[in-house]
C-alpha cells in the first residue's frame, strides 16, 4: 500500500512538473520569445577552441558588442568562403584579447578588432574583467564543463526559457520597478526585447525591438545612464602613447607568425556618435593608431555605402543593415590584401535577411 502511494505521489509531481514547465515555455513564447543562447563564457570557450584554423580558412573576432552586432555571420561565411569564430565580448576593450592571442604561438590566423573608442582606450579596470573571466574559464576548460556545454546547449535549442540573462530569477527580479534612493545605484534592465543571440555567438536586434521606438528610447536612456554621452577628456600624451606601443608589439608578434590583423570602427549614429566624434577626435585616435602600429584599418565613415547607416539605438545596427556593412567589409578587407580564396563571386547581392535563417 506504502509503495502504490509513493507511486502515485512520484506521477503527480512528474505531472506537475511537467506542467509548470510546459506552461512557463507556452507563456514566454506567447510573449514572441524565440530560441536564443546564453552568451556566457561557456559558450565563449566552445568557440575559442575553433581559433587555430588555418590563415586561409578563418577569420576570429574580437572586440565589443558592436562586432558582435553588425557582423552577419551567415553573410560572412556565405561570401568569404571561410568559417567565423566570434570571440567579441559585450563592453569589453579587445585589448586583453589582443595581448592573449598575440602570446599564444600557436595563433597564426586573422584577427579583426573592433574599435568602439570609449572600451578600446578605456582607462578602469573594469573594461578588461570579462575578458580575463573568459580566457581563465577557457584555460581551466574540463571534460566536464565541455560535457555540459553542449548539454546545455541541447537544452537551449529546445526551451525559451532557459536563457538566464532574460529569464533568470535574478533578471526577472530586476525587471520589479523600484523607487530611486539616495545613494543606492540601480542598473537598468535591458528591454527583454532589444535582442537575440545565436550559438555561433552573433547579436541581432529583435523584429519586436525595431518595430517598437519606445523601447528604443528606453535603450537609448539605458545608454545615457552608461556614460554614452559623458565628454570627459579621453586619456592622451604619454598615456596614450603607451596604448599605441602596447597594441603594435602585440600586433607585431602575430603578424611575425603569418597572421593578419585588420581594425574596424563600426558605425554608430545620434547623439553617441556625437559624444564619440567630440571626445575621440578621428586623427588622434583612430588614424594615429593605424599609422603607429602599421595596420590596416575600415572605417565606416570612409565609404558612401556604410557611412549613412543609423542605429537605431545608436550603438548597434539592425540585421538588414549589418548584412550590407558585411558584404561591404568582406570586399574592402580584400582589396586591402586580407586572403579570401574560396570567396564567392557571384550574387552576392542577392543576399537578404531571407537567405539566412536568423532564428525569425
Amino acid at each position: 500500500m506504502e509503495a502504490t502511494n509513493l507511486k502515485k505521489a512520484g506521477i503527480l509531481s512528474l505531472v506537475l512538473m511537467l506542467t509548470f514547465i510546459g506552461s512557463w515555455e507556452i507563456f514566454w513564447r506567447s510573449k514572441g520569445f524565440k530560441i536564443t543562447y546564453n552568451d556566457d563564457v561557456a559558450l565563449w570557450a566552445v568557440k575559442r577552441t575553433k581559433a587555430y584554423l588555418p590563415v586561409n580558412e578563418a577569420t576570429v573576432f574580437i572586440g565589443s558588442s558592436r562586432i558582435k552586432f553588425d557582423i552577419d555571420i551567415p553573410t560572412w561565411e556565405f561570401i568569404a568562403g571561410e568559417k567565423t569564430v566570434q570571440l567579441a565580448l559585450v563592453g569589453t576593450s579587445p585589448r586583453k584579447m589582443l595581448e592573449y592571442f598575440a602570446n599564444d604561438v600557436k595563433f597564426k590566423g586573422k584577427l579583426l578588432l573592433d574599435v568602439t573608442e570609449g572600451l578600446f582606450y578605456s582607462r578602469f579596470p573594469w573594461a578588461n574583467q570579462s575578458a580575463i573571466d573568459a580566457i581563465k574559464y577557457y584555460q581551466n576548460y574540463s571534460p566536464s564543463q565541455k560535457a555540459s556545454a553542449y548539454i546545455n546547449y541541447g537544452l537551449e535549442s529546445i526551451f525559451v526559457f532557459l536563457e538566464h540573462r532574460r529569464f533568470g530569477l535574478n533578471e526577472l527580479l530586476r525587471g520589479v520597478p523600484l523607487s530611486k534612493r539616495a545613494g543606492v545605484m540601480v542598473e537598468p534592465p535591458f528591454p527583454k526585447e532589444f535582442e537575440w543571440t545565436t550559438y555561433d555567438r552573433q547579436t541581432y536586434m529583435a523584429p519586436k525591438f525595431l518595430s517598437d521606438t519606445n523601447l528604443q528610447k528606453r535603450q537609448t536612456a539605458i545608454w545615457a545612464e552608461f556614460g554614452a554621452l559623458d565628454k570627459t577628456p579621453a586619456i592622451s600624451g604619454d598615456s596614450l602613447l603607451m596604448i599605441f606601443k602596447e597594441v603594435k608589439n602585440n600586433i607585431d608578434k602575430i603578424k611575425s607568425r603569418g597572421g593578419q590583423i585588420a581594425f574596424i570602427r563600426p558605425p554608430s549614429s545620434g547623439p553617441w556618435l556625437q559624444a564619440e566624434t567630440e571626445v575621440y577626435p578621428r586623427k588622434k585616435y583612430w588614424d594615429d593608431m593605424l599609422a603607429y602600429t602599421n595596420t590596416i584599418g575600415i572605417h565606416f565613415q570612409d565609404y558612401p555605402e556604410t557611412s549613412s547607416f543609423i542605429c537605431p539605438e545608436w550603438s548597434h545596427l539592425a540585421l538588414n543593415d549589418a548584412i550590407i556593412y558585411t558584404k561591404h567589409l568582406v570586399k574592402t578587407l580584400e582589396a586591402k590584401g586580407w586572403a579570401f580564396p574560396n570567396k564567392l563571386t557571384t550574387a552576392l547581392n542577392k543576399i537578404n535577411t531571407k537567405t539566412f535563417n536568423h532564428g525569425f
